[in-house]
Formats: structure tokens, sequence, C-alpha cells
């Protein structure tokens, strides 16, 4: 069960942008509560220092499958608009969604594909129709990114709140490290106090 929400972006250059969402997943993979794509709403770049775009948008979906192959990832598409008032793609960007139970956050590093030419620049300029990919779930795959020229633009921050269940009964341990495998503190360094009590101790010891 995955909740959380995509919260801010950033992205100085811009106003007035929006987030398209959606999930990929492998084939053993079920959506069997919450939407798989949606929309945040317009937002405008805020007026401080940090100059952020905030949506806090909702996503809440549950996912059911028996193998991890193909484990589930957010695919984000951000939108803006050109000094022409037409749509165009100001960001692509992925992320797998955490293993292990519990609050995490993710900054996700966006990009935009490049035209291969000044020229083609110019043309795509001039008529308003920027590269941009026809399924935006490519973005998650490799197969035929190594063709692609990309510049990279902008970051959105995105928190989930993971809850796995009977991944045990199948064999599969998503504990955090931390927990699972508990450090104890180092004492080396510390000098234990000389009394009578503690050296009535060490002589029985002895």
């Amino acid at each position: 069960m995955l909740g959380g929400q995509i919260e801010t972006a950033e992205f100085p250059e811009f106003d007035d942008i929006y987030c398209k969402y959606c999930f990929t997943y492998g084939q053993d993979w079920v959506i069997t509560t919450g939407l798989e794509e949606g929309f945040t709403q317009a937002a405008k770049r805020s007026a401080d220092d940090r100059q952020i775009f905030v949506w806090n948008f909702p996503l809440d979906v549950t996912f059911k499958s028996t193998n991890p192959f193909g484990w589930p990832q957010l695919v984000l598409s951000v939108y803006g608009l050109d000094l022409f008032g037409k749509g165009v793609v100001r960001g692509y960007g992925a992320c797998h969604l955490p293993t292990t139970p519990g609050r995490h956050t993710r900054r996700i590093p966006m990009f935009v594909p490049e035209s291969t030419s000044k020229f083609q620049k110019f043309i795509g300029w001039l008529i308003g129709r920027r590269p941009e990919y026809v399924d935006q779930k490519v973005v998650a795959q490799g197969e035929g990114r190594e063709v692609t020229r990309v510049r990279s633009q902008g970051y959105v921050t995105v928190t989930f709140n993971v809850i796995t269940k009977d991944m045990k009964k199948l064999g599969y341990d998503c504990t955090p490290s931390d927990v699972a495998n508990p450090q104890a503190p180092d004492v080396s360094g510390l000098s234990v106090p000389v009394t009578p009590r503690t050296m009535g101790t060490m002589e029985s010891t002895s």
C-alpha cells in the first residue's frame, strides 16, 4: 500500500506548471485500489528565495504481486506554457517506489529531450512543437534511451508512505538494514570509574 504526495518542484526559469504522473510496473503486478495516473493542479512559483512550486498532490494506490520483478516506478511529466500560450513539456523523471515500509522522501531530477540540431530547435520553437515522448512511460525503461539526447532541468520532491503485507510469507525480508542489524554503541574509549564496589567485583572475577 502506497500513500504520500507530490510535494514541490524546482524550475526557477518557468512559471504556471503542472505535473502528470503515472505508474509503470511488471506483468505480475496489479493495482487493486487507487488511480494509475492523474494530474496535479497548476501552480505558480513562490515569491520567496526558494522559488519553488507547491502542489502537495496526494498519492494513494495499492499494488498486489507475488513476484518482485517489475517493481513499480513512479513516472512524472511536468508541463507549462510557452510564450505563445502552448503547452510544452518542462521535464520528465522517474523513480522506483521504496522497497521498505515507512516514510521516504525522494528528490527526483528531471530532464527534457533536445533537438538533434540548432535548426530543428529553432523550427520547433517557431511552430511551438518541442521534442517530447509519445509515451511518458519510456522514461522508466532503458531500451532505446541511449539514442535520446536530453538536458537536465529541474527537480520534483515526492514523499512516500509505504506499508507492506505478507512479504515474509513469500520469502522476502523488507526490514530496513538499520532495524534488522542494530549496531551496539562503541564503548571501547570509555573509562570505568574505580570505586570500592567495582574493585571488589574485579577481584572476585580474577
